[in-house]
């Protein structure tokens, strides 16, 4: 079962910290920023320690396509303003080299919102400019991986045809899909009481070979809410069973399931979520073990 978490970037060790940080959690795959989310500010190559985050990953058995690199939410593919979206492309074009740099295959990306321009204008905007970042990172194998979305605001993607348009358009290879379960269940796709038909849905729209990555995430909302408000395992509106029934789920063995999670009381779940799943018992006292875990 390949489970992990998002972990950090941050300091002196960077990447071998993120490592580490993910070996603690008994985590087989994790997802990184390669910088702050919030900010386009970005650290040299050499400072990051690839070297040594290759080595600790080779030492535990960690495969380097099972490291996912999450693109930061401040740029918008489908930005009505030209100037605005040549950033979004020229950002995202970086950090594709900076994944492919850190000997990563995966980028995962929010595609955008739409704005004033309406769901066909701005899912076109997308698609070009991922196809434009596609050509810039054409001595790349790193692959672009469209988020299912919740469909907040004007935001995109929240429907499979939309991601079908998109990856239609582009058509390439290097164009795919991670499925975010909390997004999915919140635009309205019930994932609890119709999975198999929701996963068929999406095979006969889209292809469910083209599933590179989960987010495993419960959600706070409500089914159709639009609202993207990630719950710890097993505490939201979609439970732990049809959480569990993921992991189990055969045909996505091989894909790599990371925890998005709330922190409880400023400390991370995942060493615990990840345990719930692997062991596929849902722990009604999560909370207070993490507590009493940490405060020691």
């Amino acid at each position: 079962m390949k489970l992990g978490s998002h972990v950090g970037n941050k300091g002196k060790e960077m990447l071998v910290g993120a490592v580490k940080e993910a070996i603690n959690y008994k985590a087989n795959c994790f997802m990184v920023y390669l910088g702050a989310p919030q900010n386009s500010y970005r650290k040299k190559l050499e400072d990051l320690n690839i070297p040594s985050f290759q080595e600790l990953l080779k030492e535990h058995g960690i495969n380097k396509h099972d490291v996912i690199v999450h693109a930061p939410y401040i740029v918008n593919l489908a930005q009505p303003n030209d100037v605005k979206r040549q950033f979004a492309i020229d950002f995202i074009t970086n950090e594709v080299k900076r994944t492919y740099a850190i000997g990563a295959k995966y980028i995962v990306v929010h595609p955008g919102a739409t704005l004033n321009l309406g769901i066909d204008k701005g899912l076109e905007k997308i698609a070009d400019s991922i196809k434009v970042i596609l050509h810039n990172t054409k001595e790349t194998d790193v692959e672009i991986l469209i988020e299912t979305m919740s469909g907040k605001g004007s935001e995109a993607c929240y429907r499979f045809e939309q991601i079908k348009t998109i990856i239609d358009i582009v058509d390439s290879p290097r164009i795919n899909v991670c499925f975010d379960t909390c997004h999915t269940f919140d635009s309205g796709y019930d994932l609890v009481d119709n999975y198999d038909e929701v996963i068929s849905e999406f095979d006969r729209i889209i292809g469910i070979e083209k599933i590179k990555v989960i987010h495993l995430n419960d959600s706070k909302n409500i089914l159709g809410s639009r609202k993207d408000r990630h719950a710890n395992i097993g505490f939201g509106n979609i439970g732990f069973d049809t959480l569990h029934k993921i992991c189990k789920d055969k045909r996505f063995d091989s894909i790599p399931k990371i925890l998005e999670t709330p922190y409880v009381q400023d400390y991370p779940p995942y060493k615990f979520e990840i345990e719930m799943l692997k062991e596929g018992q849902f722990n009604q006292n999560l909370y207070n073990d993490i507590e009493k875990y940490y405060e020691k």
